[in-house]
């Protein structure tokens, strides 16, 4: 045989022999991920032992006992409850037992006694409004509940409350005791220190678009940010609006001419409305970005909830 011939067939012995045993690996991992599949459908036992006993060089053991299910439904809060007791309990008299709010007393806490006022000695029963929920040991809650009064006065009453875990049913423990109402929280200092010019073109977008958001007059996408979608209040709520004080954070929001295009600012305004009932003092924040040489309106909140922004 030609000496190149041969040369030729013994340099492409290694090489076959490297498709071959490449080929081997291959039917090797295949079957290791077969075999893994099959043992994960099987169970936890014959992972193991699929994972161990294969050709694959990762080893995995099986663990010794399941893993904890985490229960992710939280206790509900039992504030109604304790709203719809109070109410009825304080509306109902031992004498008169059999009445309909008596009834219900009772039945929301069986162990309770009912109250027994005298006649004309309290002011008639006007609302009340749970305003605190507190998680006691266990399944035990403790809710503050405000009643207010005719004559304006306000008490508040802690009612006793055990609920079941999946917080389905619930049950008056015990008789509510008058406590303290909640303190005033201290505020923090407002963001909103620049004041805003009330002639200047921030505080004129400002004026016109509130007056078509609230009042219907006038188009309200005129003075919206490119993205940003807003019906106005309907039925429309106010005749009129007058801005009465305009704040910012951001010192380019008092600047005479429009600031460089893009520019945002964030704006607190003290507003008032007038409908035929009356003037009624109204707060907004907003964001304004400028854009073409004019001021657009980019996100409206009202308190802390953001009503609406660019969708």
């Amino acid at each position: 045989m030609p000496l190149g011939k041969r040369a030729s067939r013994s340099e492409a012995a290694p090489v076959i022999a490297a498709g071959v045993e490449l080929e081997k690996m291959r039917r090797r991992v295949r079957l290791s991920r077969l075999a893994l599949f099959t043992a994960i459908a099987a169970g936890p036992v014959a992972l193991a032992v699929a994972v161990t006993s294969g050709p694959a060089t990762a080893t995995a053991a099986a663990p010794d006992r399941p893993a904890p299910v985490r229960n992710a439904a939280v206790a509900a809060d039992p504030a109604g409850y304790a709203q719809v007791f109070l109410d009825a309990w304080l509306r109902s008299s031992a004498d008169e037992a059999d009445s309909a709010q008596a009834r219900l007393a009772q039945f929301l806490a069986p162990d309770v006694a009912l109250p027994d006022p005298a006649a004309g000695a309290q002011s008639r029963l006007r609302s009340v409004t749970a305003v605190r929920s507190v998680q006691r040991d266990g399944d035990a809650w403790a809710v503050t509940v405000a009643a207010q009064y005719a004559d304006s006065t306000v008490r508040y009453f802690a009612v006793p409350v055990a609920a079941d875990r999946p917080g389905v049913s619930f049950t008056v423990t015990g008789a509510p005791g008058v406590v303290a109402g909640p303190t005033r929280a201290a505020v923090p200092a407002s963001p909103y220190t620049v004041s805003v010019p009330s002639d200047g073109a921030l505080a004129s977008t400002v004026g016109e678009f509130l007056g078509a958001y609230l009042t219907g007059t006038g188009e309200i996408d005129r003075y919206l940010a490119p993205g940003v979608k807003l019906a106005p209040v309907s039925p429309a709520s106010y005749t009129s609006v007058t801005l009465r004080e305009v704040s910012a954070i951001e010192g380019a929001a008092a600047d005479g001419p429009l600031p460089a295009e893009g520019t945002k600012v964030r704006v607190r305004v003290q507003a008032e409305a007038r409908d035929d009932a009356g003037r009624w003092p109204l707060a907004y924040e907003l964001t304004l970005t400028a854009r073409s040489g004019r001021w657009d309106v980019a996100t409206l909140q009202s308190g802390t909830v953001r009503d609406w922004g660019a969708r």
